[in-house]
């Protein structure tokens, strides 16, 4: 079964009008994600700094952590498609690019599924790295609450608990409190979503492995 878990460090207070992310605290330090991760696990140094994101002391921030067993290259194929999030986000009705061809630059026009509070968001795609598998975009419009809203994502190959290749997605994110909300009540409901959508992932990714495999064992 997929397992997730949301990192213990969590920014909730700020003494500073400006402080750093969950992940930039550790840097230049390993990024150990124990206890739900395999041993040893560390997210490389030339990752962590993409996760390394400024935080205001109006802003919250989190990451999440997906294990999936299936390769990077498969994830991969599925979460670079900055074009159509629907795939795998169960909240995602319909995606429209507005401009770009899907490098860094690209616009997109997402709308929300019934019963969020939310129905549209514009966003831009910020990083799109394939030979370290990072992808990164930010929320610069639309109808919703999370404002100024940016989401990293990353990709670590690992081995699963029967030996075969499998996916660690580390996604952290840096959001503004909403009026009226709290940041652990803020946190709560973005690392909902963004645990939801992994879940999802992995459901996805890990059936295309399998087709993959067997594609491959059979020739075709």
């Amino acid at each position: 079964m997929p397992k997730s878990s949301v990192l213990l460090h969590r920014i909730t207070t700020n003494t500073h009008p400006t402080t750093t992310s969950p992940f930039s605290h550790l840097h230049p330090k390993p990024l150990s994600l124990t206890p739900f991760s395999p041993p040893g696990f560390e997210v490389p140094d030339d990752v962590v700094r993409y996760h390394a994101q400024s935080v205001n002391s109006h802003q919250c921030s989190s990451a999440v952590v997906q294990e999936i067993s299936a390769p990077v290259s498969t994830v991969w194929s599925v979460v670079r498609r900055f074009d159509a999030p629907q795939v795998y986000k169960h909240f995602v009705r319909s995606c429209d690019v507005i401009s770009g061809d899907g490098d860094v630059g690209t616009l997109r026009r997402v709308r929300v599924v019934s019963g969020l509070p939310a129905a549209t968001s514009d966003e831009r795609l910020e990083i799109l790295d394939d030979h370290r598998h990072v992808i990164s975009f930010s929320v610069i419009g639309g109808d919703h609450r999370l404002s100024n809203y940016r989401s990293v994502t990353s990709l670590h190959p690992a081995i699963g608990d029967t030996g075969e290749e499998s996916t660690l997605v580390v996604e952290s994110y840096v959001v503004d409190t909403p009026a009226g909300n709290t940041k652990e009540e803020t946190c709560v409901f973005v690392d909902t979503i963004v645990r939801c959508n992994l879940q999802s992932l992995a459901q996805i990714a890990e059936g295309r492995g399998k087709e993959e495999k067997k594609n491959l064992l059979s020739g075709s």
